[in-house]
């Protein structure tokens, strides 16, 4: 049986989902941290699996591989389900993928915060949306140099730019990502507020 308005079905889109949600779930993060001899890296800064907490160690090289592999993982869970699938269940599996991220079970459901997973979903599903979204990023960071404005910055305009494109069914999960990027982002808002967010590179003090 089809799900309105799109052409996967109900079955290709659950198995779909499971599919982003196990690859999405990976915590490359930790690993890369525990690789280069960082420790934990939940136990420093905000307690986060992402790029943007391994950083704040001190070690690029754990952070540039923890970018790329977590936007590799949601850019696999598209391509993967779009090949199984269709293009439709791929959303599914887009949703899967950031869920699995932010709610790994392997570590009690706290994970990353999405920013990277976010681009190789995007990537995989349109790109010229995708390249805008980043530009955005990359805007706000050399400006600001603060990484959670840069992503919620980019997060809330995702979804205009998939509007840009004529990309409807895009924009609506665009939506639903950038309305779990800002629940996910919700202490950085205070801070942010507060004028107490941390710039890119500076160290961080234990969670």
């Amino acid at each position: 049986m089809l799900i309105p308005f799109l052409s996967a079905t109900w079955t290709g889109a659950t198995a779909a989902l499971l599919i982003g949600y196990l690859l999405g779930s990976i915590p490359f993060g930790l690993l890369f941290a525990f690789a280069f001899g960082e420790g934990d890296v939940r136990k420093i800064g905000s307690g986060s699996i992402g790029m943007t907490n391994v950083l704040r160690t001190g070690n690029r090289a754990a952070a540039a591989l923890t970018l790329l592999f977590d936007a590799a993982k949601g850019a696999a869970s598209v391509l993967i389900a779009r090949a199984l699938f269709g293009p439709d269940a791929a959303l599914f599996a887009a949703l899967g993928a950031f869920l699995g991220h932010l709610f790994p079970v392997w570590l009690g459901f706290r994970g990353g915060k999405g920013v990277a997973v976010s681009l190789g979903i995007l990537l995989s599903l349109y790109w010229p949306a995708a390249l805008m979204a980043l530009a955005t990023w990359i805007a706000v960071v050399a400006i600001f140099r603060i990484s959670s404005l840069s992503a919620l910055v980019a997060a809330v305009l995702t979804p205009v730019y998939m509007l840009l494109f004529h990309r409807g069914h895009e924009a609506v999960l665009a939506v639903l990502l950038a309305l779990l990027v800002l629940v996910m982002h919700h202490e950085n808002i205070r801070r942010l507020l507060r004028g107490e967010e941390p710039r890119i590179g500076a160290k961080s003090k234990p969670a």
